[in-house]
């Protein structure tokens, strides 16, 4: 898509154009993330916020490991070491 030139207007706000908005799939009332890189604002959709974070993460996790699985595994243990402690204390009053 060929650049825009656009301007600043009262409060900081800009216009995104309608075929940047449509090529985007954004919609009246959408979220968007701003990123600032190298003095440059980026914008970009939730969606795709995450599937970069989710690629960056990638390149640092084996392949085959599932860091969810462990996160939820990890908390589990530490719920039943919680109430194990509220166990005890409870029993000592």
């Amino acid at each position: 898509m060929a650049p825009f030139k656009t301007h600043l207007s009262q409060g900081g706000r800009i216009v995104i154009p309608a075929g940047y908005r449509k090529a985007l799939g954004l919609k009246p009332g959408d979220d968007v993330v701003l990123v600032l890189e190298e003095n440059e604002v980026r914008l970009v959709t939730p969606r795709q916020a995450v599937k970069r974070a989710q690629s960056l993460v990638r390149q640092f996790v084996p392949k085959g490991r599932a860091l969810a699985d462990e996160l939820m595994k990890d908390r589990r243990q530490e719920v039943r070491l919680e109430r194990k402690k509220r166990a005890v204390t409870v029993s000592r009053s």
